[in-house]
Parts: structure tokens; C-alpha cells; sequence
């Protein structure tokens, strides 16, 4: 008789819990999910508002961490979205401007996290070897003793679970990490910006035709932004051809919006084509209703202890949402993690002796810690700039003019690349450096075979080949200049 696999316990079912789930069972744990509210899924949690979310703009690195792990959720999730192929800038006039993600058409995909979450939620419960387990919550961890204890919601009873292998998906405020704290000595920095959100929602246009389907009232495959310098407002689209739109602001700027007059005469003047598309009573209706929430940042080292426990997605490395790198990064996590888990052979048969460590495992989670955390704090400073860039520089001349050469360099030393290259050695990334000259963008989000960290040594390495290649032809010209100058001089004294 086979030895019984090992159990490992998912906290949180979100995107990043359920994923971590799937890639588990797929290497044959019996794996356990539990998840503090309520099932989504069900009817009597549709109408609730348990998520505060930005609309998800799901990217190649997102796209091919889901077919890694689970090739079909990926197509579904394709089948589910809606492309953007740039952003459309709006000014104060209405005038329209429109800025393509990348030169060969590549598309960032809008899609509802809700969708998404529930087809990885589908997929994990009718995997035979995962457990779901709703309206638990995790009171305290023993990572030594391999035992949780949690509070049954609907019970009102606790419970003690054993596990074998703890993966903390659970968020912000995670608890895991927290209980991680006290037997690591962890580096940990939390940091909110001075600037809220607030979700909006545009309705979708009447049919085309009696009876026929509703319309989009702006242009579905763009991101759209009003950028205002200090402040912001985003659009994406929806299947159901609405928007969702998210207001970004300076929180001194939202306590200033305290009287009905007051919102609809700030969107009269900052964003006047958007309120008309709005209406004003949903406009207003969403302010009253809708929760002002604050952008955090959290970043933390090590992610793990022995071969104990691991944490993931946002209970790792929280980003502000500006670079719709935060979920995409969430769930590479896992394919790393997946890759790593295979390449250290780790068995998930074997079961070490009491109070014994699994080495295989142990290394397994060590390499990630250690090669991760560099990807981890480079996607979090590159997402914090990216909000300069998205309220204010995207309507700059310096900004416009090195995108524009940016994409020429490209498309002159740049070989065409599939946009979902990948090792397939079971290494997370390729060791090869990449060839060519990338724009920053492209990079991030639509290369996913090239670590965040091997981006930005890329991107600074370009930027000192224009800065130098400025530098000589300033030098060039002055030159050129002076011996102009030294001739016209000649000929005078003559």
C-alpha cells in the first residue's frame, strides 16, 4: 500500500490561494483551501460587497502562469476578457489621444477578478485531491508542530488542523505572515500613500438597433485616463460593455468633495466628457456608496521558514495597482514557486520524521525566497513610479518623444519574439540575457520569460546608451560647431 500524500493547507481562496491549490494537487498533495468569508460563488454573496478591487488588467505573465499550472482556466480567462491595445488619453477639452502598449499589437486583457476567481474556484473544487472550507478563520499557527488553529464561522466552533506544508495566500493583512513574524526575523516595510481610490461605474450605450445589443459608449480596447497631474481617473471596459472606472486622487483632494454641488462641479472641470458618459445621479450614487480605500505598499524578506510555510501574492509583497502588475505578479509567484517545487524533486509521498525538516523542500523554498525577493522589490518601485507616469508624464513631450523612440530602436534591434516565450528546462526564467532593444513597458508586460529584476538592469543599461549616445553627439555638435566657427574666424583675419 502507497504511503498517503502529504497535506498542505492554502490560506486564502483567492486567484493566487486557488492557483497554489491546483499546482499542488497537480504534483499530487492532498491540499486543503480555507477562506475566512463566505463561498463567492453562491447566490446569497453576489450582492454583497466583499470585495474593495480594481478591475483586473491581466497581462502574458499572468496569462502563462495560468496555462503552466491549469491550461484551460487560461483560455477561459482569454474567452472572459476584453483587449486593450493602448491607452486613450482624455484632456480637459474631451480631445482624444491614443498611445499604443506596444508595436506589434500586443494587448493587456480587462477582465472582472470575480470571473476570474470563480472559474479557479470551479476548477479547484472538483479537483479529487482539494478541499474547500469557507467562513474559517485562522486564529494562530504552530509552523513548528504543523498545526493551525481556526474558528469555524458558522459553527462558532474552533478547531485544530494538521498539516504538513502551509501556503499563506490571504492578502494585505495577512495573518500567515503574521505568524510567520515570530520565528523568522523578517525585514518588513509597510507604507500607505497619501492618495485613495474610489470605483466608478459607466453604463453601457443603447443597442445600435431596437432589440439588438448594448453598446460600448467609449472605445473598448483601450485603457482610458484623464490624467490630471496630482490625480487621475482610469476606465476599462466589460463584457457586458460597461466601464469600470476608479478615481485616484490625493486624500486631501476626496475630503474636499463633501456636498453633491461640489462632486459634479470638480467633474465638470477636471473630467467633463466623463461625468456626461457617468450621469450625475450614478455618479453621485457611487459616492455615496461606494468606499473611499487607501493604496498600500508592503514589501518583506524572507518569505518563508524551514519547509514549513510560504506566502504569496499580496501577503507577500502588496504594489500599488499602477503598473496592473499586482495580481499578474501574484500568480507568477506561484509558477515560480511550481517550478522550483519540480526542479528540488520535492515528493509529495514522502513525509520526514517528526520535528525533522524535508530538505528537498526546504531548498526548494530557500531558492525562492532568495531569487524572487530582487523580482519582488524591483515590479513594487517600478508600479509606485508608474502613477507619476499615468496622471501626468503620459501627456508630456519628453515622455511622448522617447516612447516614439523607444519603439523605433525596437523595431530596428529587436528580432521578433513570441510574447509567451518560455524556458521549458523547469528554471522560472531563462539565464540568457535578452537580446534586442525592449521598451520598459514591454518588458513588464508583455515579456514574460525576462524576471522584473533582469528588466530593470536592462532598461538602465538602454537608458546609459542614450545618455551616452546624447552625450557624444552634444559633443559632436559642438565640435562641429567650433570648427565652423574657427573656419568663418580664419577667412575674417585674412
Amino acid at each position: 500500500m502507497s504511503d498517503p500524500a502529504r497535506k498542505a493547507v492554502i490560506i486564502g481562496a483567492g486567484p493566487v490561494g486557488c492557483l497554489s491549490a491546483i499546482a499542488l494537487s497537480n504534483m499530487g498533495w492532498e491540499v486543503e483551501i480555507y477562506e475566512a468569508r463566505p463561498d463567492m460563488r453562491l447566490p446569497s454573496s453576489k450582492g454583497a460587497a466583499q470585495q474593495r478591487s480594481i478591475n483586473l488588467a491581466i497581462s502574458p505573465r499572468g496569462i502563462l502562469a495560468l496555462h503552466a499550472i491549469q491550461p484551460d482556466a487560461a483560455d477561459r480567462c482569454l474567452r472572459a476578457a476584453v483587449p486593450m491595445r493602448g491607452r486613450m488619453i482624455h484632456d480637459t477639452t474631451g480631445k482624444l489621444s491614443s498611445q499604443s502598449y506596444d508595436r506589434s499589437g500586443q494587448s493587456i486583457k480587462s477582465i472582472d477578478r470575480a470571473v476570474l476567481n470563480e472559474d479557479l474556484l470551479d476548477v479547484a473544487s472538483k479537483t479529487s485531491n482539494v478541499k474547500l472550507f469557507f467562513r474559517h478563520k485562522v486564529i494562530a499557527i504552530d509552523f513548528d508542530g504543523r498545526t493551525m488553529q481556526l474558528e469555524d464561522m458558522e459553527s462558532k466552533s474552533n478547531l485544530s488542523v494538521p498539516f504538513h506544508f502551509c501556503v499563506g495566500a490571504d492578502g494585505s493583512y495577512s495573518i500567515v505572515r503574521r505568524q510567520l513574524m515570530r520565528v523568522t526575523r523578517m525585514d518588513y516595510e509597510q507604507a500607505y500613500i497619501p492618495h485613495e481610490y474610489l470605483e466608478l461605474k459607466m453604463p453601457a450605450g443603447p443597442p445600435q438597433a431596437p432589440g439588438g445589443e448594448p453598446t460600448f459608449l467609449l472605445d473598448p480596447n483601450h485603457l482610458h485616463i484623464w490624467p490630471r497631474h496630482s490625480f487621475m481617473l482610469i476606465a476599462l471596459p466589460n463584457q457586458d460593455k460597461t466601464f469600470t472606472c476608479t478615481l485616484f486622487a490625493p486624500t486631501a483632494e476626496f475630503d474636499k468633495l463633501t456636498s453633491s454641488d461640489g462632486i459634479i462641479e470638480w467633474f465638470k472641470t477636471h473630467f467633463p466628457d466623463a461625468l456626461t458618459l457617468i450621469g450625475q445621479d450614478a455618479l453621485l450614487h457611487d459616492f455615496k456608496n461606494n468606499p473611499r480605500s487607501s493604496l498600500i505598499s508592503i514589501k518583506a524578506k524572507p518569505y518563508h521558514y524551514k519547509d514549513r510555510v510560504v506566502i504569496l501574492g499580496d501577503a507577500a509583497h502588496s504594489m500599488v495597482p499602477f503598473y496592473g502588475q499586482g495580481l499578474n505578479c501574484g500568480l507568477e509567484d506561484v509558477r515560480v514557486l511550481y517550478c522550483l517545487l519540480q526542479s528540488n524533486n520535492v515528493d509529495p509521498l514522502f513525509t520526514p520524521v517528526e520535528g525533522a525538516v524535508d530538505e528537498s523542500l526546504a531548498k526548494a523554498l530557500d531558492e525562492y525566497t532568495e531569487t524572487r525577493h530582487e523580482d519582488l522589490i524591483t515590479i513594487s518601485d517600478l508600479a509606485m513610479d508608474n502613477y507619476t507616469e499615468m496622471r501626468h508624464s503620459v501627456t508630456t513631450p519628453a515622455y511622448l518623444f522617447r516612447k516614439n523612440l523607444d519603439n523605433l530602436l525596437s523595431s530596428l534591434f529587436s528580432p521578433p519574439t513570441s510574447p509567451y516565450a518560455n524556458d521549458k528546462s523547469g528554471v522560472p526564467f531563462p539565464t540568457t540575457w535578452p537580446s534586442g532593444w525592449l521598451p520598459l513597458y514591454t518588458m513588464v508586460t508583455f515579456r514574460p520569460d525576462i524576471s522584473y529584476a533582469t528588466v530593470k538592469r536592462k532598461a538602465r543599461r538602454q537608458g546609459e546608451i542614450l545618455s551616452y549616445a546624447g552625450w557624444a553627439t552634444a559633443i559632436a555638435t559642438l565640435g562641429a560647431g567650433a570648427a565652423v566657427a574657427y573656419t568663418f574666424l580664419g577667412r575674417l583675419r585674412r
